[in-house]
């Protein structure tokens, strides 16, 4: 992947002085769109009197496809967004797509003016990953290429999506606890902004119902870090909850978890088992005992949204939002009870 360098000259340079939107500015340079020939002249006109050159690869591509998509995250550092980059770049590689990378830094404004710079290399479609599970707004048809939408769904039902089934997850870790012989599980839950954590309570819930238990102790929310998961197993344990089994919602509030469970000399798993999310490799197998989780197959995310972002090229597109399964990793922190 490459980064997009800025010009001397940017795009919004030669909007202003035309007088349009950057959005028009953008499908004037990419030859895209409705728009008047004289308006479309007075931009390109524009740019050439600001002398505004877009890169080199830009110049030279024909008007038909380009083989090359734009994919834009808003962290190019995260925990998650990485392996969602890894897995589309994989899954490109082997159609001889390339890929220009952008980073929007999580800001909306700064996300959609990288949308008209890759345009301006005449991209064929574009790939927008996000660094978290929640519903974001859509970037809307207007910009005349394929769009597609990895990890936080796009709201409108007619885009294309891919991100992770965090209520199966919720489901699948209540449902191992269970099949090891637990019966008195507790929940703790991560800050309940963010889908990720309501959806994963909403899955253990229904594993709840379905052998007709009930959580051990109240469910509470907090941040996704250690010290949450240490603050809320002792609020357990002084309350006089009793649990042979703890659900956290992340690998952080779990290694927490598992502090707080030694302090007081219970041992992990004979006198309570311990589950996470995420399968955080620097977490799970740094933790002793090493932690069972739930993997979210972030990897997967992005190679099945490149896939079909390339469908969707090719002309057959995809709507809605496709719920990848999360993946259940078994560790020591959650041997069967004998």
């Amino acid at each position: 992947m490459e980064d997009i360098s800025r010009n001397r000259v940017r795009l919004e340079d030669v909007a202003a002085a035309a007088g349009v939107s950057l959005s028009t500015a953008s499908k004037a340079m990419h030859n895209k769109g409705r728009m008047s020939e004289t308006t479309r002249k007075h931009i390109l006109d524009t740019a050439q009197r600001l002398n505004y050159t877009p890169n080199k690869l830009a110049q030279s591509l024909a008007n038909g496809f380009s083989s090359t998509i734009g994919l834009i995250t808003s962290d190019l550092q995260g925990r998650f967004s990485t392996p969602i980059l890894i897995g589309a770049e994989k899954e490109l590689r082997t159609r001889s797509i390339s890929v220009l990378l952008a980073n929007a830094l999580g800001d909306e404004a700064l996300e959609r003016e990288q949308v008209a710079k890759l345009l301006t290399l005449k991209v064929d479609g574009l790939l927008i990953v996000h660094s978290e599970t929640n519903p974001r707004p859509s970037l809307g048809k207007e910009w005349g290429v394929p769009v597609v939408y990895a990890y936080g769904p796009s709201i409108n039902a007619d885009d294309c999506s891919v991100t992770c089934d965090n209520v199966e997850a919720g489901r699948l870790a209540v449902n191992h606890l269970i099949s090891c012989g637990r019966r008195n599980i507790a929940i703790i839950g991560g800050d309940e902004t963010y889908t990720a954590a309501t959806d994963r309570l909403k899955g253990s819930l229904e594993a709840f119902l379905e052998f007709g238990l009930e959580p051990a102790g109240p469910i509470r929310f907090g941040q996704w870090d250690e010290n949450w998961g240490r603050a809320a197993t002792r609020l357990l344990m002084d309350q006089g909850v009793q649990f042979d089994a703890v659900v956290c919602q992340s690998d952080q509030l779990a290694r927490g978890c598992i502090d707080a469970l030694k302090q007081e000399g219970l041992r992990i798993p004979d006198d309570v088992a311990v589950i996470g999310h995420d399968n955080w490799d620097v977490l799970t197998s740094s933790s002793r005992p090493s932690l069972t989780s739930i993997d979210n197959e972030t990897e997967l995310i992005g190679s099945r949204a490149a896939r079909y972002l390339m469908d969707t090229i090719d002309g057959n597109p995809h709507h809605g939002v496709d719920y990848v399964p999360c993946r259940l990793i078994q560790r020591e922190s959650t041997l069967p009870l004998d």
